[in-house]
Formats: structure tokens, C-alpha cells, sequence
């Protein structure tokens, strides 16, 4: 049986597949424009066009009017009103479970990133890594997400950044509960700045197993902090602070 040959757009579109598979391309992540395509894979912008017009057919990105064309979810993310949500967030034990959850994830993203990342990676990482430091520790929980968001997508498994994507509101909802109630404590913030630093330099030295064992040790660790205050004060704050 003779092999079907892909014309010249059904190549492009396989290519641009490759790249949402091999993680290159993150959920929700914005693609080049047309042009920069064009120029970047040797064709046309008709043929960028058509390849992207294939793959928008098929849901494996979305064109917004004005934005330019995104990767699509595998995973939808729930709606923040939805029920099912509502009842996450009202839930006393939902923080742990997403603490234990966070722990064996992120700690293999680490483990991947670690083995994986790219020059684009680690100067994305190096650049969230940053920007967390140098924030206010009290209203750092988007950058301090955005840090362990680099960190997974530079594990280059789309399953796992699909599916940590897909839960991004409540990673964050956990992260905005770290922040909240350990920033201010200054033997705590001491230890999450240490978690942080060791987890960048494995990281970025190429340590895998030292990145993993950071990564799980430092969701294990402000869980256990969490539960403690939670036990001593009888409350924690669950919500995100307003800035």
C-alpha cells in the first residue's frame, strides 16, 4: 500500500502538532503570528494559514479575533462559579488535597524539567524566579504560581502540563493560601525562599533527583505549616488577599 504523501500545509500542521505533543507548545500558550511562521518554517503565509485553518478545524487551537491563534485545552478548566467549584472551595480538606496532589506533580515536573529544559526554558524559569524574589512576599502568589508554571511546562510532558493546567485555578487558590498565611511569618517565608532556591538550582544545574526531592519536599513542607497554624489558631486564611 503506497504511503499517502502530506501536502505541503498538511506538513506544516504536523509539524505545529509535534510541538503541542512534544510540550513545546503550552496550553493557552499564544503561537508566532503567520508571519513569523512563515518565515521561521521556509513557507508561505498561505500555507501557515492553511495549516493553521487545519488544525483549528480539528480543536487543536483556537483563533481569537484580534489575539491570534492559541494551543487548546485537552482538559477544560471548571468554571470558578460552577458547583462543583463552590464546593472545592468551601470544602476544609480541599487545600490539603490539593497540597498532596501538588506534591507528586510537581515534584516529577521538576524531575523532567530538570532532564528536559531547553535555553528558552531556563531563561523563562530563571526570569519567573526572579520576578518572585523580587515581589512583595505578601501579594507574590501569581508569580510564585508563575515560577512552578515554567517549571512544569519545561518538563516537556503535555500530559502532565495539560493536566496541571486544567486545575490552574485551584493551584492557585493553594499557592494564594501559602502566601496568605505563611509570607508574613518570617521563619516561614525564610524556609519557602530556601525551597525555592534550591528547586531553581537543581533545576538549572541538571540535578533531577535533587530537583524532585526539592519540589515534594517543599509542597510536603507548607502543607505540614499549614495544618500546624490551622491546628494552634484554629483557622487559616483560605482566600486569596486583595492587593
Amino acid at each position: 500500500m503506497e504511503k499517502k504523501l502530506l501536502s505541503t500545509s498538511q506538513a506544516i500542521a504536523h509539524r505545529l502538532e509535534n510541538l503541542i505533543l512534544d510540550g513545546s507548545l503550552a496550553p493557552e500558550q499564544k503561537m508566532a503570528s503567520e508571519r513569523q511562521l512563515a518565515s521561521s518554517l521556509r513557507v508561505s503565509r498561505s500555507v501557515i494559514r492553511e495549516a493553521l485553518h487545519e488544525l483549528q478545524g480539528r480543536g487543536v487551537i483556537e483563533t481569537r479575533h484580534g489575539q491570534g491563534s492559541f494551543v487548546a485545552r485537552i482538559l477544560p478548566e471548571p468554571e470558578d462559579e460552577s458547583p462543583l467549584m463552590q464546593l472545592f472551595f468551601g470544602h476544609s480538606r480541599t487545600l490539603y488535597d490539593l497540597f498532596e496532589v501538588r506534591e507528586q506533580l510537581e515534584g516529577q515536573a521538576s524531575f523532567l524539567a530538570a532532564q528536559r529544559a531547553t535555553d528558552k526554558d531556563r531563561y523563562l524559569i530563571t526570569k519567573a524566579f526572579n520576578a518572585m524574589e523580587e515581589a512583595d512576599p505578601l501579594t507574590n502568589a501569581d508569580l510564585d504560581h508563575a515560577f512552578h508554571r515554567a517549571i512544569v511546562n519545561a518538563s516537556h510532558n503535555p500530559v502532565l502540563v495539560h493536566v496541571l493546567d486544567s486545575l490552574k485555578t485551584l493551584m492557585l487558590h493553594s499557592v494564594h493560601a501559602s502566601v496568605s498565611n505563611l509570607s508574613h511569618r518570617a521563619s516561614f517565608k525564610q524556609q519557602i525562599d530556601k525551597h525555592h532556591r534550591r528547586i531553581y538550582q537543581a533545576i538549572m544545574n541538571g540535578q533531577a533527583a535533587a530537583a524532585q526531592k526539592a519540589a515534594a519536599g517543599h509542597v510536603a513542607q507548607v502543607r505540614e505549616a499549614l495544618r500546624k497554624i490551622e491546628e494552634e489558631e484554629k483557622s487559616i486564611i483560605r482566600a486569596a488577599v486583595e492587593e
